[in-house]
């Protein structure tokens, strides 16, 4: 039993798979906590696609991809604020335009510009491909966004739950909202190279809804939550090690099929176990 758990690791791209893979797991479900209680699940997805338009144009600029993918990520956010602020669409409508406009100037983008981007491992993920400078913007992303959390906690719960009262009370209601949309694109660029974006809403849900069916409060949420997806990334990857799968959708499986466990034998809320 040891040696299956250590043979993997005298491999280097195994151990970066790992790494990035731990981080990308705990950060997701943290992020993904507030975007469930908030109901606001689909934005993750949306964002997700509004990056491809930037990252085409940064990589043909041979800048750092980071750069061109949260501006396009965070450009997605503001029309999708805006269409709905100037307009009676309903946000899940301007999700959806945007959603479908930005990926499509994206796959264009990338055509136009002749670009060598591998769309593959861009839309589901190379973690085993992840190389250290990977991980460490990925370990800059995650610390950066989980100290804004922990120091902003009590002003991000009463926004969570009580926009109004928030902004009564003289909270920067705006700025929290469009802090919200710059730590989900970078959690979605932090997560790209582990999962993809295609996946990358699987693992900002999963663990957390998964935890949301355990327990009650939104910080043991993000506590439990984080543990799964860290618990979904690894077994995905060495399950990915040993039965020659794809990696980002085996970390998927993981989580998905940790969330079904919860919603049939969860203590509290398990179709199989509550009281009739």
């Amino acid at each position: 039993m040891l040696n299956l758990l250590l043979e993997p690791l005298s491999y280097e791209f195994m151990r970066n798979a790992i790494a990035i893979s731990v981080l990308v797991g705990v950060l997701c479900p943290v992020v993904g906590s507030y975007l469930i209680v908030q109901r606001m699940a689909m934005l993750g997805d949306v964002i997700a696609h509004c990056v491809l338009p930037g990252l085409s144009i940064s990589f043909f600029l041979g800048i750092d991809i980071l750069i061109g993918a949260f501006g396009s990520g965070i450009l997605g956010a503001f029309l999708i604020a805006w269409i709905r602020s100037q307009s009676r669409v309903k946000a899940d409508a301007a999700m959806a335009l945007t959603f479908s406009t930005f990926f499509a100037l994206g796959v264009t983008l990338i055509t136009v510009l002749k670009n060598k981007l591998d769309l593959d491992s861009f839309l589901f993920g190379d973690v085993l491909g992840a190389t250290p400078h990977d991980i460490q913007r990925t370990l800059v992303i995650t610390g950066l966004i989980l100290l804004v959390i922990k120091l902003f906690y009590k002003e991000l719960l009463f926004y969570t739950f009580d926009k109004t009262g928030a902004q009564a009370i003289g909270l920067p209601i705006n700025t929290i909202y469009f802090g919200f949309m710059a730590a989900i694109t970078l959690t979605i660029i932090a997560s790209m190279q582990a999962v993809g974006v295609i996946l990358v809403i699987s693992l900002l849900v999963g663990p957390a809804l998964t935890a949301y069916l355990l327990v009650k409060e939104l910080h043991q949420m993000m506590m439990v939550g984080a543990m799964l997806g860290a618990l979904s990334s690894v077994s995905g990857v060495y399950l990915s090690y040993y039965h020659n799968l794809p990696s980002g959708p085996a970390i998927v499986l993981v989580s998905s099929s940790l969330f079904l466990l919860a919603l049939l034998f969860s203590p509290s809320q398990g179709i199989l176990t509550r009281s009739h």
